[in-house]
């Protein structure tokens, strides 16, 4: 895969298939895409969502580096109140979301929201939840070679002074970035994602907000969602997934959407 453009003027690319779960639904308006999700209740996974890996083998997803990726993008809702997690971006859909494929290590590299319940910790000195653009590599050597070391380092992780010595050598091996990204979600923005294979950048309405030396390695795929989940993921062990009630409808507005080399 190349290149890919899309308006929304008309029906979305083949290439696209779709993931809808729940009360999500995806809705043309004739010149944009709305990933809307209504009335979601904690008792059903809801999700509307397009993506491009749903079936394919992990050795065969269609993107890798270097590429750049534009959104032109809004929320119908501030992070203060908008429910569960959204993004764009590309990932190799680990947790077997999609299809029968072995669980795996997560890779990502992507525009994420997690509203306030979610708490997935892994930058040092970004939140675990709001609006950010982010980077993940878990897939290499460095963290085969700690994995033994996991359960005492996760004790260790719970004494503030070893948290903030130790977990930045973790954060390295794992190749995670992030950044909070300072904008009004509800307002429309240009967010472009440059995924190269030496360093990522994310920008908005052509401000960089993350510069980085840590973008995943291999083949990934598209994914475009809005849904009511939350997660907790933390470096002191913390586990946690559960869905989220929102009353009433919230949505992800996409203009445009390019994904080509540069």
């Amino acid at each position: 895969m190349n290149a890919i453009h899309e308006d929304f003027t008309g029906d979305i690319s083949p290439h696209w298939q779709t993931y809808i779960k729940g009360r999500g639904s995806l809705e043309p308006t004739g010149h944009t895409l709305r990933f809307a999700n209504t009335d979601t209740t904690r008792r059903e996974y809801t999700d509307a969502q397009i993506d491009d890996y749903q079936g394919v083998p992990r050795g065969r997803l269609p993107w890798r580096a270097p590429l750049t990726m534009t959104v032109r993008a809004r929320f119908s809702h501030t992070p203060d109140e908008l429910s569960g997690t959204a993004g764009f971006g590309f990932w190799n859909d680990p947790f077997m979301m999609t299809g029968a494929r072995l669980p795996t290590l997560p890779r990502a590299i992507w525009f994420f929201y997690a509203s306030a319940r979610s708490n997935m910790k892994l930058d040092l000195h970004t939140p675990g939840c709001d609006w950010k653009a982010a980077t993940i590599d878990a897939l290499g050597w460095p963290f085969l070679l700690l994995a033994p070391t996991a359960p005492v380092a996760m004790l260790l992780m719970h004494v503030r002074a070893f948290y903030r010595r130790l977990w930045p050598v973790a954060q390295r091996v794992i190749r995670v970035r992030e950044a909070a990204i300072d904008a009004d979600m509800t307002a429309w923005h240009t967010y472009v994602l440059e995924w190269g294979t030496a360093r990522a950048r994310f920008l908005v309405d052509d401000a960089v907000v993350l510069d980085c030396d840590t973008p995943p390695r291999g083949r990934l795929g598209c994914v475009i969602w809005l849904d009511n989940q939350y997660a907790v993921v933390t470096p002191g062990g913390r586990l946690g997934y559960g869905l989220l009630d929102a009353p009433g409808r919230q949505w992800m507005e996409l203009d445009t959407l390019s994904i080509g080399n540069f």
